[in-house]
């Protein structure tokens, strides 16, 4: 079937277009020349004042695992608030903060996306995981799988193995839990808390190992270099949270030797110390040093205010937090002594001094630095806010009015400590579509997505020009999701079911044989049993595997 887009404000930054008056051609899902004068066009959209761009991409949002469901459990009373009624084209669902499945990817595909990436992916529960993305309709999907806490990785770091070993184990884990990239959160301080150190700085041993965060950040960042994965080490920092962890953030950038580092959820690392409540904004800093590094991308984790819940695998944070849940529940959890979670309800409120600084940072980090290639829009879903919120913020970046208005109603003392008022950026379409599509692809390794030239995948959404931003994001016109019309006016018109994006790095398959004797010795189950098959995912008929390539580097750095 041949399909055309005609006359569309085509905004592709991967190509260099902006804003540039074309037309589209789709054919068997997939985006075409221009075909010959006298082909046959089957369907035609007239997009005239309209804007297109590729299907947006989530790089770091948490909808699958046993972090998310254990939110869904703790939180009956959001899925009563926010219930998606079964029609003849869609299930029901409910949920605002942590929605099902199926929620999930209707409200995704209604604001435009075509993927989303869960960054948390527990190697030992990574069935589950794939299980739940693969639940999630139209859109694509794909997980980071996490190390840097397990006890295998430590024991060989601490046992100086050399790094090829490393490289081996790192590779096979990604391939058993089918992974497109590598996750580490608060490296060896999940770990570390399990022998009761309630905090790991960077350079800090971890009390039964003697391995230090740093080394951990350095031996993984240097194996995703040399196994050719696309996406750099995907980094969740030391001391989450704290006042005056932005010296541990910049230490991390600088250390570890100009190897690719993700630094993700940047706003949650961009503390200071100064005022008299001892909590100030380090916007300025981080911006600063991430424009000097081009080694280092970061993804935002902005916070909106009102209720959410945070979900993550640094239970060492999340444990030191649960004195603030709101309302007061939570949980920490741990599976085969190797990975966990924390899950603490929170309310953001604009009225609150911290709060209020957090929000403000976020933006300030957004609109500081300068290249819109290193960093993403994220509200590190559910942890700053609801993905549904994504919107807003466009808003809130394109607009300075307006966001000086929002940034003149917030707590006073917090307006006191920002410099956001005085920030007079505002970012254009292309830069959006940048951060939102084409920076993204290109972060998480995405070839064929994120860009409109031909051979690419026909992801493509196009949205209605409007003076309110927040209202032409909410609402596209059309989304097509591999050549398929799934989305009209805001609503979903066709449910499709998309793929899941792996990488699939070189290893040496003599490393399944210490792999297999740990896992006889300290696991509950066998090491085969930990691997998820090309056919759990593809075998109802609803997914695919997207394989990647990864290009090794060995040479280059061994």
């Amino acid at each position: 079937m041949l399909i055309k887009l005609t006359g569309g404000k085509v905004y592709d930054p991967a190509h260099g277009i902006d804003g540039k008056i074309m037309d589209i051609y789709i054919l068997d899902g997939r985006i075409a020349e221009k075909p010959r004068d006298d082909a046959r066009i089957d369907k035609e959209y007239n997009l005239t004042g309209q804007i297109v761009m590729a299907g947006a991409i989530d790089m770091h949002t948490h909808i699958g695992g046993g972090k998310v469901n254990i939110a869904r459990t703790l939180l009956p009373e959001d899925h009563r608030m926010d219930p998606v009624a079964h029609t003849a084209l869609m299930r029901a669902g409910c949920g605002h903060v942590v929605p099902s499945t199926l929620t999930t990817g209707y409200r995704y595909a209604e604001m435009g996306y075509t993927a989303g990436f869960e960054p948390a992916v527990l190697p030992m529960n990574a069935r589950q995981g794939h299980l739940e993305m693969g639940d999630i309709p139209i859109i694509d999907k794909g997980g980071y799988v996490m190390l840097g806490n397990d006890d295998l990785f430590l024991r060989m770091l601490a046992a100086k193995k050399d790094q090829n070993a490393i490289n081996d184990y790192v590779a096979w884990t990604m391939d058993a839990a089918q992974a497109i990239g590598v996750k580490v959160v608060n490296a060896g301080g999940i770990n570390a808390f399990k022998f009761n150190q309630r905090m790991l700085d960077l350079d800090e041993n971890n009390v039964n190992y003697n391995v230090t965060p740093r080394e951990v950040l350095k031996t993984l960042s240097r194996a995703m270099y040399e196994l050719g994965v696309a996406h750099p080490l995907h980094v969740h920092g030391q001391n989450l949270g704290v006042p005056g962890n932005i010296i541990t953030t910049l230490n991390t950038m600088a250390g570890v030797e100009g190897y690719p580092l993700h630094l993700t959820h940047i706003q949650f690392h961009s503390y200071g110390t100064e005022g008299d409540r001892k909590f100030s904004s380090g916007a300025a800093q981080i911006a600063e040093a991430i424009n000097k590094y081009p080694n280092v991308s970061v993804d935002v984790g902005q916070i909106m205010f009102g209720q959410t819940v945070t979900a993550s695998g640094d239970s060492m944070s999340q444990h030191r937090n649960s004195g603030l849940a709101t309302p007061n529940k939570w949980v920490c959890m741990d599976i085969e002594c190797d990975n966990g979670c924390g899950v603490v309800p929170f309310k953001y409120r604009d009225q609150n001094f911290v709060n209020a600084l957090q929000w403000a940072i976020g933006l300030e980090i957004f609109l500081l630095v300068e290249d819109p290639w290193r960093i993403f829009l994220t509200t590190d879903h559910p942890n700053g806010a609801p993905f549904t919120s994504y919107p807003h913020l466009i808003k809130l970046l394109m607009d300075k009015t307006y966001r000086k208005e929002v940034f003149a109603s917030i707590n006073l003392d917090a307006q006191a400590l920002s410099t956001l008022a005085s920030i007079d950026r505002e970012y254009s379409l292309y830069e959006i579509a940048i951060m939102t599509r084409a920076g993204a692809a290109k972060l998480v390794g995405l070839h064929d997505r994120g860009h409109l030239g031909v051979g690419g995948a026909a992801d493509i959404t196009v949205y209605s020009e409007h003076a309110d931003q927040e209202i032409m994001f909410a609402k596209p016109a059309y989304v097509f999701k591999d050549g398929e019309l799934v989305v009209k006016d805001g609503n979903i018109v066709k449910v499709t079911w998309g793929g899941t994006h792996v990488v699939k790095p070189d290893f040496d398959r003599s490393i399944e044989k210490e792999i297999s004797k740990y896992f006889d010795s300290f696991h509950t189950m066998k090491m085969e049993h930990s691997k998820v098959s090309k056919g759990e995912i593809e075998g109802d008929g609803r997914g695919k595997l997207l394989v990647h390539e990864a290009k090794g580097r060995r040479e280059k750095t061994a």
